[in-house]
């Protein structure tokens, strides 16, 4: 359930650990009662835990990055209601309630964590390096921008997710895992049968005589549902892609020799350096330990005397824009390999650099990567292009026009499909729409006449009309008279084909042989050992694996196999019980999966219980109120 907790907080992205705790929904609102737990108070709070308040503003902002998030992950809007009926304001709200909580819990127990240690994380964490694998601070700084963090708010939301970790890999760690349950699981899980079987199909049930008009009819008539015609829905579509546009733009070679200088920067490789530092809480702390260094004490006796490891102190090798704070980058860099700068008044204290090494700067030639700027710069241009022809398109609907005289104006291609919900056609074949999925969806949710807005797909848009509706039916007998007639004869084969599996296990445990059974019905014996629970595909039915674990050795049985005209009889000729081989890849896997149950279990317990302790409590209106789904209470 906890999962997350653990590889979420380790990622910020997530709202730092809103992963962590979406996993307590259930089981922290379980615990408090969510009626119990609602009360009435100042307007601007929603929610207290302990001395903390959750603001009306703060959830809403949380509320709205936790939607975005998922739209991004579906590919479509997600209308608030639907979001909220699967319950994602109150798992918003139970996760800023069980961060809130280790947050308080992490300042009782008086734990912290260095500056030197956050400026490691945030240079390592793979979603700011650069494709060769180093910290890119311009790439830092978009991100932060993209998602509107300030730094110094980045900074502290890391340092309270690290902190959080700390509690929750204090309580995981290390974890005995029950005998009893491991060998359950593993029991379960790796216990293998060996099976015999014969496969009954449509050869077996004999000949079917075709139905009669009456027999038809009354089959049609008790299942007329099977065979709807689902609405159908005419669409008109027009896309524009920047890939598909930049396949016929020219780039001239003037044009690549002037971007490449324009943007030499970005084909060089920058001169790198193997970094250490020491930060001092003081200036004059640092000038005393400056003062021993340069009497002859090394760096690395003056990490050790103040009992810092290496990676305490190893910036490891990185340009000068990847070190976040810029006055010591200044001063490391203005070092010859082997010296030890003067101390520096940095952003998380004063500072003692050294550099163990250095890499000269090198880069590209255009002939190297001039084939890349013409695709980069046909790219470019070619989103110009679709962001210029998406203006006209719309400015000539707004005028009046349909979809398909504004695209045929600008030699914009349109083509029109007839689709049901699932993207087939009237002939039950799937057609191929451009992002189908979205398309689809969109238009179905729309109707003839409506104005749709295009849909943003790969930096390119797609438009949408729907030109015709027709409606779901019911057909007649006439139009699917062969469908029935084919149905029809699938049940019939279906019901002998059970009915002679019956017969054959009644022989076989009356004493008959299978081989003999088989011979008489021209069937073929096959085998199938060491099959699992959890078998794969193609091995055998999940239906007929499921029989055979619920029968002994040497017991006959049957099921249907992967559709109704497949019938198979097995006898389960072997059972095998698995071992705990603490060396068995099997026995390690089951012990990883029990293991994080167990930590999962004790996370929700130990984060239900901080909570229970520090006293919760939440603002009902303002709760309802934050997302509009109400009018403001009258505080008269």
């Amino acid at each position: 359930m906890l999962r997350g907790i653990r590889k979420a907080s380790g990622n910020w992205l997530g709202r730092t650990v809103m992963g962590v705790v979406m996993g307590l929904l259930a089981a922290s609102f379980a615990v408090w009662g969510i009626n119990d737990i609602f009360r009435g108070f100042g307007r601007s709070t929603l929610a207290k835990i302990g001395r903390t308040e959750i603001g009306v503003d703060q959830f809403r902002r949380a509320y709205q990055d936790r939607l975005q998030m998922i739209q991004r992950q579906l590919g479509h809007p997600l209308p608030p209601e639907q979001a909220n009926a699967i319950g994602l304001d109150r798992q918003v709200l139970a996760s800023m309630v069980a961060e809130a909580s280790l947050d308080q819990r992490a300042r009782q127990m008086g734990l912290g964590i260095s500056d030197a240690a956050i400026v490691s994380q945030i240079t390592s964490d793979k979603m700011f390096q650069s494709p060769t694998g180093q910290f890119d601070r311009p790439r830092f700084e978009q991100i932060l921008r993209s998602v509107g963090y300030s730094e110094q708010r980045f900074i502290s939301e890391q340092r309270r997710a690290t902190l959080r970790r700390q509690i929750i890999d204090s309580l995981n760690g290390n974890l005995a895992v029950p005998q009893v349950w491991l060998a359950a699981i593993n029991q379960f899980q790796n216990q293998e049968r060996n099976v015999e079987y014969v496969t009954l199909g449509p050869a077996q049930a004999g000949e079917i005589p075709q139905p009669t008009a009456e027999e038809l009819s009354k089959y049609f008539d008790t299942r007329k549902i099977l065979f709807r015609a689902p609405e159908y829905r005419k669409i008109a579509v027009a896309q524009l892609s920047p890939a598909d546009i930049a396949k016929w733009m020219e780039i001239s070679d003037d044009d690549i020799k002037k971007f490449y200088d324009d943007n030499s920067a970005k084909y060089a490789k920058p001169e790198r350096r193997h970094i250490e530092q020491i930060v001092f809480a003081t200036m004059q702390e640092a000038d005393a330990a400056g003062a021993r260094l340069r009497d002859g004490l090394s760096f690395t006796a003056l990490a050790t005397e103040r009992g810092l490891k290496e990676r305490d102190i190893d910036l490891g090798m990185v340009s000068k824009s990847e070190m976040i704070d810029p006055a010591v980058a200044a001063a490391a860099f203005a070092l010859k390999e082997g010296e030890v700068s003067a101390p520096v008044e940095g952003r998380f204290g004063a500072v003692i650099a050294t550099v163990l090494k250095i890499e000269p700067a090198t880069a590209k030639t255009i002939a190297e990567v001039a084939l890349q700027i013409r695709a980069d710069m046909a790219l470019q241009r070619a989103k110009e292009e679709v962001r210029s022809l998406h203006d006209k398109i719309e400015d000539n609907r707004a005028g009046g026009a349909s979809l398909e005289e504004a695209a045929k104006k600008l030699n914009v291609g349109v083509a029109t499909y007839e689709v049901d919900r699932s993207g087939r056609n009237p002939a039950g074949n799937v057609v191929d729409i451009p992002h189908s999925g979205q398309v689809v969806s969109a238009a179905f949710a729309s109707d003839v006449g409506v104005d749709n807005d295009p849909i943003d797909v790969d930096g390119g848009y797609i438009w949408y009309d729907v030109s015709a509706v027709t409606p779901a039916r019911e057909r007649t007998l006439d139009e699917v008279k062969d469908k029935v007639a084919a149905r029809w004869r699938d049940d019939q084969v279906a019901a002998r084909l059970k009915t002679k599996a019956t017969e054959l296990v009644d022989q076989l445990k009356a004493g008959a042989s299978l081989e003999a059974l088989a011979k008489a019905d021209a069937l073929k014996i096959e085998t199938a050992d060491h099959v699992k629970r959890q078998a794969g595909a193609g091995v055998l039915p999940p239906r007929v694996i499921a029989a055979a674990f619920h029968a002994a050795k040497d017991d006959y049985g049957s099921a249907e196999g992967d559709q109704p005209s497949q019938w198979i009889v097995f006898r389960v000729t072997g059972t095998t019980d698995p071992k705990l081989d603490a060396n068995s890849p099997d026995l390690k896997r089951v012990e990883d999966t029990v293991k994080h149950q167990v930590a999962d279990d004790i996370i929700s317990q130990y984060v239900q219980s901080v909570e229970s302790d520090l006293g919760l409590s939440v603002n009902e209106t303002a709760f309802v109120q934050a997302l509009g789904n109400s009018a403001p209470p009258d505080t008269n």
